[in-house]
């Protein structure tokens, strides 16, 4: 399990993310949920060692300390980041970039088996194995990024906003290889803009504004909640 408690990150005098507590167990989807600005993606850049944080935070995966770890030793530990905007190698082929995330001693002795995973989950990729990353589609893209993270044999996946700019269908094929994601026993924290098809696959939610955690529950309950769907889901709501 990722715990993570009391996280505060601030820029200058201004307070990004303050005093944020959350948890993500194995085989579990969360979503964080809040409008640009909030501390979505601050919160996730600390989890994953490329963010400081205030000294008195607690981040831990399977109660191991993660905060004085670098980025590369928290992969090692068995959590892994995709950034907004993907931050994939453009001039470098899918097979490639793939291989990269394998970097991580925890995924050698299974690299091979990994990949096979990667590519049952976006077939997409074993057709384009050979094509440079950077002429692909957007969704294409998001699919390396994501796959090269899982070569890395996480327990937990940390995503920012990973539907971004794609089409609905693309959409739709990234969120149901989440579900999959989830089946194979690994926990998915997700930031994203699109809570109505975020909140239809996690099994919990988590509400941010201005930094701070304002609301939470099990997604079901965060889908019914008439706040929620006023500010997140666009439905208007009979405030009589």
């Amino acid at each position: 399990m990722l715990e993570i408690a009391n996280l505060s990150v601030s820029y200058g005098k201004h307070r990004a993310v303050d005093g944020v507590s959350l948890s993500v167990a194995m085989r579990e989807i969360v979503v964080i949920l809040g409008a640009n600005g909030s501390g979505k993606t601050s919160l996730l850049r600390a989890a994953g060692g490329l963010q400081p944080m205030a000294t008195d935070a607690r981040i831990a995966l399977a109660g191991q300390d993660l905060r004085r770890l670098r980025a590369h030793q928290i992969v090692e530990a068995g959590l892994a980041l995709v950034p907004e905007g993907r931050g994939i190698f453009g001039e470098l082929t899918v097979r490639e970039n793939l291989q990269l995330g394998a970097f991580a001693k925890r995924a050698r002795a299974k690299e091979a088996e990994n990949l096979q995973r990667v590519l049952t989950l976006f077939p997409r990729l074993a057709e384009r194995m050979n094509q440079a990353a950077r002429t692909m589609s957007g969704g294409e893209q998001q699919m390396v990024a994501i796959g090269r993270a899982l070569m890395s044999a996480p327990d937990i996946l940390l995503l920012d906003e990973p539907s971004l700019g794609l089409s609905p269908l693309m959409c739709g094929e990234l969120f149901g290889a989440l579900e999959h994601v989830r089946e194979a026993g690994i926990g998915v924290l997700l930031v994203e803009q699109n809570a109505k098809r975020s909140l239809a696959i996690a099994d919990r939610g988590y509400l941010i504004e201005n930094g701070r955690i304002v609301g939470q529950g099990s997604a079901a309950a965060l889908r019914d909640d008439p706040a929620v769907q006023r500010a997140y889901l666009g439905v208007a709501t009979d405030k009589h």
